[in-house]
């Protein structure tokens, strides 16, 4: 077995042991800590960028397995813990990486020293993650998820303050009934089926006795919610756009991926145990989705034109993206699941920048500035000319005009206008929802798919809104016009994870050449099945096969 065949388990085992590693230094040793904590993360994109090219390079034999498959303990699927690598698994791994190494750059200008044990928190955070999206079993899917949640809970409530302590205690509460409904969903699905393999329950699902089809699709559904409240599907995701407003801004920014852990489970489940070889089950929970994704839309471009505060106008637009891609998934279609990758990528992207980008921004402001604000644009100006004085020969200060270029990225990103790379992820959801038979071939456009396209580009519309009067706020009449103090080391993650979605813009083709394979292996996964269940085992020293 080579090190290519070992290097899967690597995502888990690195941020563990280095979780467990920064335990043995003193919470004062600040320095020594953010390095082998920078130099973990920085190891663990190199390691899933070396995952993403596997997962994407067919095998020289076509007979090979195209699914990368690791057998722990040497136990062979369905009876062993499995962990398994596509591409979609190398794509959620990447992006995870990503924003985990931004925003730890930008946490080390001083949030890594707001509290106790942050490195240790978030290493162990990219171990649920990683091991999340790579386990092939859904009672492995249950212990990595409550890794990151507890995880999650330490760094919701980093820092201090009681808005925070408030909108983190909210939620904890929240996540521990969405662990119990887990874990409830897992039980029930395991009674009727008797496994627990991703694979294995794909291939007895069909089989499963009539009488018994409705405790396992109770079972499947309860499963939903748990996944459902953690994307924020409406009316679930109350509680989302506070807790991710009163995190702190490297926290909320890595936050970002944690929705997209119940878009990924939907997504990698719904195709999988319930797609066109389900037999009866077949598109079970697929309309739910569908109109759950377009209401929650709705409510978060009602949230994102109601939002005054840059925090809960991010918070919701997280929730637009979530709607977005849980409708694309209800439609059951190849190439809407494609653009829906694409714009999955980009809108994470666009809004983790986002959320790092307000903190900046909000250092140059009053609190009590923003009320006068919304006073001024609900009642008007008052002010006599003659109160007013020009300066003239004033420039904008160098600062002011780096934000001001990032918010304008921002804006481009989420409210998904050319020439940027949300532009292109919308476009490609929209032209499939138009040629539900593939580029070129015509065909009747369904009622639903008219109703999405109309919620998506009021959503789109609702954003360009918000942000342009955020902006106008900020930048181009702002009541208090104090320069904030930025550190090179904040504003660099910002500008990096920009400069991402530029590239994914430029290498539109390549990229979308990807998404269209990974839609293609979701809604035909014979070969995942094939290749999980047939994994051999590493033969033993001296014997054809471990004893």
């Amino acid at each position: 077995m080579g090190w290519l065949d070992q290097i899967l388990i690597v995502p888990i085992v690195l941020p563990l042991v280095t979780g467990a590693v920064l335990l043995l230094f003193d919470e004062r040793r600040h320095v020594l800590k953010a390095m082998i904590n920078v130099a973990s993360t920085l190891a663990l994109t190199v390691v899933a960028l070396v995952l993403l090219h596997l997962a994407d390079t067919p095998p020289a034999d076509a007979n090979a397995a195209t699914t990368g498959v690791y057998l722990l303990g040497n136990w062979a699927a369905p009876f062993g813990i499995v962990l398994v690598l596509d591409r979609l698994s190398a794509l959620m791994l990447m992006l995870t990486s990503v924003l985990a190494s931004a925003a730890l750059v930008f946490s080390l200008a001083r949030w890594h020293r707001s509290g106790p044990h942050f490195h240790t928190l978030f290493q162990l955070l990219l171990m649920g993650l990683n091991g999340a999206f790579l386990t092939g079993d859904l009672f492995n899917l249950f212990v990595f998820f409550e890794v990151l949640l507890a995880a999650s809970y330490g760094l919701v409530l980093y820092g201090s303050g009681a808005l925070r302590v408030k909108a983190g205690l909210h939620y904890i509460v929240i996540n521990l009934a969405g662990a119990s409904l887990f874990l409830i969903g897992v039980s029930l699905i395991y009674g009727v089926t008797g496994t627990l393999n991703m694979a294995d329950l794909a291939v007895r699902i069909p089989e499963v006795a009539e009488n018994d089809r409705m405790l396992l699709q109770a079972g499947a559904a309860v499963l939903g919610v748990a996944f459902l409240i953690k994307a924020g599907m409406w009316p679930l995701g109350f509680w989302l756009p506070n807790a991710y407003m009163a995190a702190a801004a490297p926290v909320a920014a890595i936050f970002a991926i944690l929705s997209k852990v119940g878009i990924y489970v939907i997504l990698r489940l719904s195709l999988l145990l319930f797609g066109a070889d389900a037999g009866a089950s077949s598109g079970f929970g697929g309309s739910w989705l569908l109109f759950g994704g377009m209401a929650t839309i709705v409510f978060g471009a009602i949230g994102v034109l109601a939002s005054q505060a840059m925090g809960r106008l991010a918070g919701f637009y997280l929730l637009v993206s979530s709607g977005t891609l849980l409708a694309a998934i209800g439609t059951e279609s190849v190439t809407v699941t494609s653009g829906a990758l694409y714009y999955m990528v980009s809108s994470t992207l666009a809004i983790s920048a986002f959320f790092l980008l307000i903190e900046l921004i909000e250092r140059a402001q009053n609190p009590a500035a923003n009320v006068l604000a919304v006073t001024m644009e609900a009642y008007g100006d008052d002010m006599d000319e003659d109160d007013i004085q020009e300066e003239v020969g004033v420039t904008i200060p160098a600062t002011l005009a780096v934000l001001g270029s990032c918010f304008a990225g921002c804006a481009l990103l989420l409210a998904g206008l050319p020439p940027l790379s949300g532009f292109i992820g919308k476009f490609a959801i929209l032209s499939a929802l138009f040629n539900p038979e593939g580029p070129g071939q015509g065909g009747s456009v369904a009622g639903t798919a008219w109703a999405l396209v109309t919620v998506i580009i009021l959503a789109g519309l609702s954003a360009l809104i918000a942000m342009t009067r955020t902006g106008i706020r900020t930048f181009w009449a702002p009541i208090d016009e104090t320069v904030p103090r930025v550190r090179l080391i904040e504003i660099a993650p910002v500008a990096f994870l920009l400069m991402l979605c530029l590239a994914l813009t430029v290498q539109g083709g390549p990229a979308m050449r990807y998404m269209d394979a990974t839609a293609q292996s979701l809604h035909s996964p014979a070969h995942y099945i094939r290749d999980v269940l047939a994994a051999p085992r590493v033969p033993g020293p001296g014997s054809g096969a471990q004893q």
